[in-house]
């Protein structure tokens, strides 16, 4: 029996799909500065540590409501880390922003950008890490984001 379907339809239908995001990596030049950051201001958990076969220093960590992990990696082999302006960001879903402002503030930080009221009741801001990338903090609306 011949098959007559085209051949970029056959290609899709063999293809194997992803089942779910595990981590984001973001390479730094300050490891124990940029955990701390995560740790202590952000408020997320540590969940391992290693050295790779490629000698990068890796720490995992995540947010508690969260299945996805971050991966923070230091690799001096690979030269100076240079973060450009809107490159990447991560976002995290906050209770309350005012209240998290407060939160900042004790660690002598302040939102980089907003907060920002959407037409939905969404409220975001934005906060610089160490390294320089953005994290995006949202204040979830009454309708959802």
């Amino acid at each position: 029996m011949k098959n007559c379907a085209p051949a970029r339809l056959r290609y899709f239908v063999r293809m194997s799909k992803v089942s779910k995001l595990l981590h984001t990596r973001y390479r730094v030049n300050d490891l124990e500065r940029t955990v701390k950051f995560y740790r202590e201001v952000l408020g997320l958990e540590e969940i391992r540590r290693h050295k790779s076969p490629r000698g990068s220093e890796l720490v995992f960590l995540k947010a508690p409501d969260s299945d996805e992990q971050i991966e923070i990696t230091h690799f001096p082999g690979s030269g100076p880390v240079q973060v450009q302006p809107d490159l990447t960001h991560l976002a995290f879903e906050v209770d309350n922003l005012e209240e998290f402002g407060r939160h900042l503030a004790k660690h002598g930080l302040k939102y980089s950008d907003g907060p920002t009221t959407t037409s939905t009741g969404t409220v975001f801001a934005f906060i610089d890490a160490p390294e320089g990338y953005e994290i995006e903090l949202i204040q979830k609306g009454k309708d959802g984001y």
